[in-house]
C-alpha cells in the first residue's frame, strides 16, 4: 500500500471494525446527496500499487495527477466514510468493483438513521448493522437511481473527515493527506 504516514489503525475493510473505534471518515456524497460529480476518465497515469502487486487498487489523486493514496484491493469491496455536515454524524458509502473497473454503490451505513432516511432518502427501512460493523445502521441505496462510477470527484475537507477503507489495509484519512488549497481528490480503480 502506498500512503503517506499517519494512516491510522488496521481495518478489515467495508463494514468491519477493529478494537478501537476510529473517528476519521470520508465519502463522496454521490449523486444521491448532490455533492459528487461523475467525471470521465483522464488525468495522469501513475503506479496504482506497489511493485509485485498484480491486482486492482483504489487510487486517490489530486486533479493535477499527484497520487495521495494507492491501496491494493483484497476482493471487490471498499468503503468511503465521512462526517455528514448536515447531521454531524458518521456515515459510509460501500462500493463493489465491477469487472470493467467501474465501481457501484451497494450499501449505505450511518450512526444515525436520519442520515439514511432523510439525507439519502433510501426507499427501504434502514436496519441495525451486523455485529462488528463500524456504523450502527445500514440500508440499500435507491435501485431507481444507480450510482456507478469511473471516477469520483470529492472534496477532502477537514469538516468531512473523508476516509478510505479497504479490506486488510489501514484506513486512509484522505482529508489529512490533501495539503494544497484545493481539497478536490479523484477516486478511481486502477489495474
Amino acid at each position: 500500500m502506498a500512503v503517506r504516514p499517519g494512516s491510522g489503525a488496521r481495518a478489515p475493510g467495508p463494514g468491519g471494525t477493529t478494537t478501537r473505534r476510529r473517528t476519521p471518515r470520508w465519502a463522496a456524497a454521490v449523486g444521491l446527496g448532490g455533492a459528487a460529480v461523475l467525471i470521465g476518465a483522464g488525468g495522469v497515469a501513475a503506479t496504482a500499487a506497489p511493485a509485485g502487486s498484480d491486482g486492482p487498487a483504489v487510487v486517490v489523486r489530486t486533479p493535477d495527477g499527484e497520487v495521495v493514496a494507492s491501496v491494493p484491493l483484497d476482493g471487490d469491496r471498499f468503503a468511503v466514510g465521512y462526517r455528514n455536515s448536515v447531521y454531524t454524524t458518521l456515515a459510509e458509502e460501500r462500493y463493489r468493483v465491477l469487472p470493467d473497473g467501474r465501481f457501484e454503490l451497494v450499501e449505505l451505513a450511518a450512526d444515525q438513521v436520519a442520515v439514511l432516511e432523510e439525507y439519502y432518502a433510501v426507499p427501504g427501512a434502514p436496519r441495525p448493522a451486523p455485529s462488528g460493523d463500524r456504523r450502527a445502521h445500514v440500508a440499500e441505496p435507491d435501485p431507481a437511481r444507480p450510482a456507478v462510477f469511473d471516477v469520483l470527484n470529492i472534496a477532502a475537507t477537514d469538516l468531512g473527515e473523508r476516509t478510505l477503507y479497504t479490506p486488510g489495509a489501514d484506513p486512509v484519512p484522505i482529508w489529512r493527506l490533501v495539503t494544497g488549497e484545493d481539497p478536490t481528490v479523484l477516486l478511481e480503480i486502477e489495474r
